[in-house]
């Protein structure tokens, strides 16, 4: 899947909003959208509405 701009899906990992989580059943994050998810967020975000996530921020050069 690509997104209206011919480029690819933005991937969790590389947002600054992504966050990995201590729970077991839930161990991915997103702070933009407050929620925990079994599986990488962009996946739940794409069946929930249909796009790519809008909230994607690309993790800066100093960010771990």
């Amino acid at each position: 899947m690509h997104t209206e701009s011919g480029g690819k899906l933005p991937i969790c990992n590389n947002c600054t909003h992504y966050f990995i989580t201590h729970e077991a059943h839930f161990r991915y994050g997103c702070r933009a959208l407050d929620f925990k998810s079994q599986r990488q967020p962009i996946l739940d975000v794409i069946e929930a509405s249909g796009q790519p996530c809008h909230y994607f921020q690309k993790k800066g050069a100093g960010s771990k």
